[in-house]
């Protein structure tokens, strides 16, 4: 148990508290046996009546005793038969004898050792050393100081130094940029020549490609064994719009006729940022390139012996009864007609609209806008509208680009359309570029049964990203749809939320990049003959195309401009499905959609059954 202060009571005279009850807390408990005796020592000789700091005192009058005791009644620095006398003698028995003077006069030369002691380590820059026991020194002189003297003992010795310069790395050089520079009215437009040719990029394992781009394997199949000949390119050059030639690290552009609108403009523009963006990588290669909407090589044309004499024609989509190469469309880096921005720019701020209404929040419909003069199917979509007799829970808007173009597109934002639980993505003359902007919404996908698809759409799972609707049953799956997302919000909004992500993560522009550079890559492996630039050819740049333009054409092109190479490498293109794969995908699908048509089945018997009994009851009263 640890001492505590001693305390000196006289012997005829009772306790009492020492005014200076702030000293009761010594600067360490060491000293408290030495203080002590010392203290007492002096008020049993009657040289003091100083107040003793260490605990409760009584003040002697000069020639008497007084005994130390300690606050566990232990006597302080006597023997066992001492400490008993003194004990009577103090509490009224027989008178006590004083402390032997040779024990009083150690105690007191123990106590000014002590003292000058701590003097001289005061002068000391305690902290230098390492011996056990300095931080205590330290502690006695600090405490017996006063607060000016502790200012004073800091010096510039005793702070730590800043870092050393040596630690700190020096950031690393801004990466170069090489923008658009635009030469002046008199000057001939030329293709830089300071825009690297070759860039090496960091020694790291590539990440694996999302699943859909093994799709590319499947796409170019029917040139696999034979691999493409000139005379099959040049054999489709009246279907294409214009040929690519890449030779030797450059782009050049033969082109064959117009196209609509700035499709051309926009997909060469594509492919001339994956040029800047993997600057060296592309292989030398020619293909041919057609911009309509629907594929152009049917393959019912080409059986039997013409089965190996397939052209091979790049285009937006495919379809299962063609063999068009599909390929990112130009919207990707904007369609300035309609006011569609780079797919980069426009997803941010889809879905920076879309958090800004939560779930509940929206309104409870499915919702379509565009153009219903397109295809047949729109035209019935059109019918799904709120009607007398029933509501379709659809709430469909033709969309009339001429006065969205007369009024500056004031009602055709695609961020501003992300205001209902449930959207709806139908074709058009053939696939539409609206689709991943619909699902960009994160509301649920009400996704009408294509027939074409682009290059990402076929990785999109029924139920997971996307709820399917029948085109000839368009308005009772819709309906259906709807109430059942209603019912089981949690699960509604976990498909719009995939189908959000999928988009956004799947389909970001450095995949839309890297899809192309390996289709171009295993294509290129197919031909068999030399790569040539023919004559009118001309070689394309990012400068050479963006600086005749002005207006928005300019604008969609800076934004969606690659600006340095990339230090990163292409991902990491998957293997080729295996049949058995391909089988169990594809019966993975129906066997989801022949679920979601069961259960509405059930949901249109108990519906009818509710209206037949709610209809008899209103006709018998």
């Amino acid at each position: 148990m640890a001492r505590q202060p001693a305390r000196c009571v006289h012997r005829t005279q009772k306790k009492e508290k020492s005014e200076y009850a702030r000293y009761s807390n010594p600067p360490h408990p060491i000293n408290l046996s030495i203080f002590g005796n010392f203290f007492c020592f002096l008020h049993s000789c009657g040289f003091s009546r100083t107040p003793d700091p260490l605990g409760e005192i009584s003040r002697p009058h000069r020639g008497t005793g007084c005994c130390c005791r300690s606050r566990n009644s232990k006597l302080v620095g006597l023997s066992s038969m001492e400490e008993e006398s003194s004990s009577r003698g103090c509490y009224g028995g027989k008178a006590w004898r004083p402390v032997k003077t040779w024990a009083s006069a150690t105690v007191f030369v123990l106590f000014t050792v002590v003292l000058l002691s701590g003097v001289f380590i005061s002068w000391i820059d305690i902290p230098t050393f390492t011996f056990p026991g300095a931080s205590i020194f330290k502690t006695t002189a600090n405490e017996s100081s006063a607060q000016p003297s502790l200012k004073k003992t800091e010096s510039p010795k005793t702070e730590f130094p800043p870092e050393s310069p040596r630690t700190e790395f020096p950031p690393e050089p801004a990466k170069k940029e090489f923008p658009i520079n635009c030469p002046n009215a008199t000057t001939k437009q030329t293709c830089p020549l300071d825009y690297p040719l070759k860039h090496e990029t960091k020694n790291i394992d590539a990440e694996v490609c999302p699943e859909y781009f093994r799709w590319i394997h499947e796409d170019l199949r029917p040139w696999k064994a034979a691999g493409i000949t000139r005379e099959m390119l040049e054999g489709i050059k009246s279907t294409a719009h214009f040929r690519i030639v890449v030779h030797k690290g450059k782009v050049y552009l033969d082109k064959f006729r117009p196209a609509y609108q700035t499709r051309e403009e926009f997909t060469f523009w594509g492919i001339a940022q994956l040029a800047r963006l993997y600057p060296g990588k592309l292989p030398d290669l020619e293909l041919m390139f057609q911009c309509e909407d629907r594929p152009a090589i049917k393959k019912e044309d080409y059986k039997g012996s013409k089965g190996t004499k397939i052209p091979p024609l790049f285009h937006y989509c495919g379809h299962h009864m063609a063999f068009d190469i599909p390929f990112p469309d130009w919207s990707f880096w904007g369609w300035p007609e309609v006011n569609i921005k780079p797919w980069e720019s426009t997803l941010s701020a889809i879905e920076e609209k879309a958090q800004m209404i939560s779930w509940n929040d929206r309104e409870p419909y499915a919702y379509w806008k565009g153009n219903p003069t397109t295809s047949r199917g729109r035209g019935e979509l059109l019918k799904c509208n709120d009607s007398k007799e029933i509501d379709w829970k659809a709430r469909v808007y033709n969309q009339d680009w001429g006065r969205e173009m007369a009024e500056g597109f004031k009602h055709s934002n695609l961020e501003d359309q992300c205001t209902h639980r449930y959207n709806i993505y139908i074709e058009g003359i053939a696939w539409s570029v609206s689709q991943k902007y619909v699902l960009a919404c994160d509301a649920m996908t009400l996704r009408v049964k294509p027939d074409y698809y682009d290059i990402y759409s076929r990785g999109l799972i029924p139920m997971d990203h996307y709820w399917p609707i029948r085109p000839h049953k368009m308005c009772r799956d819709i309906k259906y749809a709807v109430e059942w997302g209603d019912e089981h919000p949690a699960q509604a909004q976990a498909i719009g939320e995939n189908g959000r992500r999928y988009v956004a993560e799947s389909a970001k522009m450095k995949y839309v990049y890297d899809y192309m550079f390996h289709l171009l890559s295993e294509y290129a492996k197919l031909l068999k003959f030399e790569t040539k630039v023919p004559p009118g050819a001309v070689e394309m740049c990012s400068e050479a195309m963006a600086c005749p333009f002005r207006g928005s054409i300019r604008k969609f092109m800076d934004d969606s401009l690659v600006m340095s190479p990339s230090d990163v490498p292409p991902c990491s293109l998957p293997p080729p499905y295996k049949p058995d794969e391909l089988k169990a995908l594809q019966e993975r699908k129906e066997k989801v959609t022949r679920g979601v048509e069961m259960k509405e089945a059930r949901y249109w018997r108990d519906f009818k059954r509710g209206t037949s009994s709610w209809w008899s009851r209103i006709f018998h009263h």
